[in-house]
C-alpha cells in the first residue's frame, strides 16, 4: 500500500495544515494555504479566497485524530469523517507524470472537498497499516505541533529535527549535570 501515493502527499498535507491552522505560531493565511497545497502538489493555483474557511474548519477537524492516544479512538474518529465526507473513489489518468492513480472525491467536487477527501484517505491507510504509531504531537516540551511519519523506519516523535535536536541536547546537559 502506498501512503504518499498519487501526488497528494496527503499525510503531509494533513501535518502541515493542522499545524498551520492550530499550533502556537502556525500561519492559516490564504497565501501559507496556498503555499501547503503547492509544496504538497495539490493543484493549488485553483485555491481561491472562498476556500480557506473549508481548509482551516479542516485542519481543526483533523488535530484531534492526530492527538488520539487509543486507537479505537482514532479508528471512531476517521470512521465519522469517511460516512461524512462524500467520495467516489476513481482511476484518474490525466497528462500528469504520476500516471494512473486514484482520486478519492467525485469529479466535479472543488478544492476544498478533494483536498479532505484525500488526506482522509491517506491517514485511514496509515492508521489501517501501522496503527497509531506513526502519528501524534511532538514530544518536544512546549512544542504543539503535530507530526506523520510516512518514513520506512518508522521512528519519528518529533515535529521536526529542530524540536529533536533541542530536546536531546537539554537531555544531554541534564545528564551532564547530574553526573
Amino acid at each position: 500500500m502506498q501512503i504518499t501515493g498519487y501526488k497528494s502527499h496527503g499525510v503531509a498535507a494533513s501535518v502541515a495544515l493542522v499545524n498551520a491552522v492550530t499550533s502556537e505560531g502556525g500561519d492559516d493565511s490564504e497565501d501559507a494555504l496556498r503555499e501547503i497545497l503547492r509544496m504538497c502538489e495539490f493543484r493549488w493555483q485553483e485555491f481561491e479566497p472562498r476556500h480557506a474557511e473549508p481548509f482551516r474548519a479542516w485542519g481543526r477537524t483533523l488535530r484531534g485524530f492526530f492527538e488520539a492516544t487509543e486507537l479505537t479512538a482514532a479508528v471512531d474518529m476517521l470512521n465519522g469523517l469517511l460516512l461524512a465526507t462524500p467520495m467516489h473513489p476513481h482511476l484518474a489518468d490525466h497528462e500528469d507524470p504520476a500516471g494512473l492513480h486514484m482520486h478519492y472525491a467525485p469529479p466535479s467536487a472543488d478544492l476544498a472537498h478533494r483536498f479532505q477527501a484525500t488526506t482522509l484517505m491517506k491517514l485511514s491507510e496509515l492508521v489501517c497499516m501501522y496503527g497509531l504509531s506513526r502519528t501524534g504531537v511532538c514530544a518536544a516540551g512546549g512544542c504543539d505541533r503535530v507530526y506523520g511519519d510516512t518514513s520506512r523506519a518508522g521512528r519519528r516523535r518529533f515535529c521536526s529535527e529542530t524540536c529533536a535536536n533541542r530536546t536531546n541536547v537539554a537531555a544531554f546537559r541534564a545528564r551532564k549535570r547530574e553526573g
